[in-house]
């Protein structure tokens, strides 16, 4: 059992829910960030015990931004925690908010789950994310949920969207031309997906280069 399942199965301050394979997921690809400056921003606080598990696990130097639209949810905010109310969804707002706040270095989609406040978000905040950073899209599920827009293979759900995301990793090797390079492509190293949760690395390399090692020998 890792730190931040320790937390959340200890925990007796505010409530939250996750889904129980999300802990080993995060400790993969949060580790790397414990104890130094980073500016992490979680769409939907709820009741706002998520963000105080991050300031647990980050640290004192850690800067945590929470978006919910319930204005509620202001009652979470603490030392270091923020939270600002506007709708993911509000294309407007999330311009506003990025011009407002430090690069991100881990963005938690944990909102409404409904596919264009998914599909809006990720266009709208991708770019605001660090070039080392994060971002990762929670509760996949609701791309098969018809109660959310989602269904299976359903187009207009997050998960068919994101499908794209795998074309765009791999564009430069395309011999199409209707295959062009773009922010994500030239952004993105790599591309994660678990059940119920998509993570996406930023720190693109460069395009790869074929290498070759060893010596041919003839008899």
């Amino acid at each position: 059992m890792n730190d931040l399942e320790k937390y959340f199965r200890t925990n007796n301050e505010r409530v939250m829910t996750k889904w129980s394979n999300y802990f080993d997921i995060y400790e993969r690809h949060f580790s790397k960030f414990r104890n130094k400056e980073v500016t992490i921003l979680e769409i939907g606080v709820g009741f706002g015990g998520s963000l105080q598990m991050w300031k647990s696990y980050f640290g004192e130097k850690a800067t945590i931004i929470g978006i919910d639209i319930e204005p509620i949810c202001k009652t979470a905010e603490e030392k270091q925690i923020t939270v600002v109310i506007g709708s993911q969804s509000d294309r407007y707002f999330l311009k506003e908010l990025i011009k407002n706040i430090p690069k991100v270095d881990i963005l938690i989609d944990d909102g409404g789950h409904m596919m264009d406040q998914q599909i809006i978000s990720f266009e709208e905040l991708f770019s605001s994310i660090d070039e080392n950073g994060l971002y990762l899209c929670e509760d996949l599920c609701t791309s098969y949920w018809k109660e959310f827009d989602g269904g299976y293979k359903r187009p207009g759900t997050f998960i068919e969207y994101s499908k794209n995301f795998i074309d765009q990793l791999n564009v430069q090797h395309s011999r199409d031309n209707n295959h062009t390079i773009n922010y994500f492509s030239e952004s993105v190293e790599s591309i994660h997906y678990y059940n119920n949760v998509l993570v996406i690395e930023k720190g693109n390399k460069g395009k790869p280069q074929v290498v070759f090692s060893g010596t041919i020998k003839y008899d």
